[in-house]
């Protein structure tokens, strides 16, 4: 049983991540999982609680989004479709915990730098082939079940570096995107670890208030480039922690 002194700083950290995240339309994985590797809570039980936590933020923040018709159903269903499957698959498989942890830090570098290099919106929108939605849809779920996130962190930077989407519609494609990858992943890791951990618990409360609020906020008041460059530093800093962590 984790002590109060370790679970309390864990959920507000937890919180901070879903308010931050759920602000551009992410479920917060990759930080739940950056913030559960430095609290020092084992390899095994990170997945299946951040997938968890990112299925209910990714609800409360499609919610947010999609009833501000910040939306695009003729980009995410090719996505989607391809993705799905593919999360199931990378959920099944099991990827050593060194590889996985160097994997997602990079990620995280990546997601840092184009944040605070690219806020702006797109100049020209134009969407994708369905064949270039569907491929890149299945390589997107692959990842994101290998690595316990819900994929949004690799298809916003996506959409708006090859310019298919805006900033706000990117933000409500990538929380259904979260929201059904997630919810694949969970169902692959079940396949071989059925359960979660009780320690998920006093999580959920947190990341769903911390979650609904930045992603009510996101899709009605803030500007997505200020979040974004807020990201980037969050991200910048449990990446290089990840990566360099022994």
């Amino acid at each position: 049983m984790m002590s109060w002194e370790i679970l309390l700083p864990l959920c507000l950290g937890m919180a901070l991540v879903a308010f931050l995240y759920s602000s551009v339309g992410h479920a917060g994985a990759s930080g739940y999982i950056a913030v559960m590797a430095l609290a020092g809570l084992a390899p095994q039980m990170i997945k299946p609680i951040a997938l968890t936590l990112n299925i209910l933020v990714a609800f409360v923040t499609a919610w947010n989004f999609l009833r501000r018709g910040h939306f695009s159903w003729a980009i995410f269903l090719p996505f989607a479709l391809a993705s799905v499957p593919m999360a199931f698959l990378g959920g099944y498989l099991h990827v050593a915990d060194t590889l996985l942890r160097i994997l997602i830090g990079c990620v995280l570098l990546y997601s840092s730098f184009y944040f605070l290099f690219h806020p702006q919106e797109p100049s020209q929108i134009h969407a994708p082939s369905k064949p270039v939605s569907c491929g890149a849809g299945g390589v997107l779920g692959l990842l994101s079940g290998m690595t316990g996130t819900g994929g949004g962190i690799f298809l916003t930077p996506l959409l708006l570096l090859m310019k298919w989407s805006g900033t706000k519609t990117a933000a409500g494609i990538s929380a259904l995107f979260i929201l059904v990858n997630s919810s694949a992943g969970l169902a692959g890791h079940w396949l071989k670890s059925p359960g979660i951990p009780g320690l998920v618990w006093p999580m959920i409360a947190c990341v769903l208030i911390g979650g609904w609020t930045g992603s009510f906020l996101g899709s009605n008041r803030f500007s997505a480039p200020m979040i974004k460059r807020l990201l980037s530093i969050v991200l910048f800093v449990a990446g290089l922690k990840l990566i360099f962590s022994r």
